[in-house]
């Protein structure tokens, strides 16, 4: 029988790279994927079948969801939206969408899915986060006064607490590039923002970000961790790049 893995912000832009791989693939994991909008999954996938679509401020959504599951891939993430675009000089301005705020969404909303898993008897959790939460002062957390990264951080932390295994990813600057052809780096507390190795762009394609997550899914070595992941830039010979994904994990203090 397939062991059930459960997928919030299954239409985000990183989300539905995970579902879609996880569901072309051929492995031991059946994909339940958690969305809001019904409309918007239909835009998105040939087939929302096995769907379930619910609000993760809703714990009575979020026990649903969770029953019958092993783990849970934890990808929403509230997203400001530009309200002022720049103007002589001024800077844009941002805000979040009515119950979008991080607070709401960083926070309230993972700690409500860690609470269901818990209850659900859920045994891991992969939860994809952002670099920069070791600075409160950090740009990002300005973004319509939103502090999503102290919000985020916050859920992380009580991640770490739940007594539930845990893989904790903090991405870097998210493209929509081809993933498979560039160089992974692991880190940890921000090390690549305060001193980039080489200099290179502390940023990743979002692909390559849904390979690890998914990767994490059956390695014994990606549980109880937590890491900051960039990528290096494309190579020029434009081949693909394998992992022996024991030793990408085990790395990883």
């Amino acid at each position: 029988m397939k062991k059930k893995v459960l997928i919030t912000g299954a239409t985000g832009r990183t989300g539905l790279l995970v579902v879609k791989k996880l569901q072309i693939e051929n492995n031991d994991w059946q994909v339940i994927p958690f969305a809001k909008s019904p409309t918007k999954a239909e835009e998105i996938f040939t087939s929302t079948e096995n769907f379930i679509f619910g609000n993760i401020l809703s714990f009575e959504d979020l026990t649903i969801a969770t029953q019958g599951c092993d783990t849970l891939i934890i990808l929403t993430s509230a997203v400001p939206k530009m309200i002022s675009p720049p103007f002589e000089g001024k800077p844009p301005e941002f805000d979040f969408e009515d119950r979008g705020k991080p607070e709401e969404v960083d926070w309230i909303g993972q700690k409500n899915q860690i609470d269901a898993a818990k209850q659900a008897g859920i045994k891991h959790i992969i939860l994809v986060g952002s670099m920069g939460g070791t600075n409160d002062n950090h740009p990002l957390n300005r973004l319509g006064n939103g502090n999503i990264l102290i919000w985020k951080r916050k859920a992380e932390e009580y991640l770490i607490n739940s007594g539930i295994d845990y893989t904790i990813i903090h991405a870097g600057g998210l493209l929509d590039k081809p993933d498979g052809k560039r160089e992974l780096l692991v880190g940890k507390n921000d090390e690549f923002l305060t001193n980039p190795p080489n200099n290179i762009p502390t940023s990743i394609p979002r692909g390559d970000v849904a390979n690890v997550v998914i990767e994490a899914l059956d390695n014994p070595f990606a549980k109880n961790k937590v890491f900051d992941l960039i990528s290096k830039p494309e190579s020029e010979n434009n081949t693909l790049i394998t992992y022996d994904w024991n030793n990408f994990f085990q790395q990883i203090t």
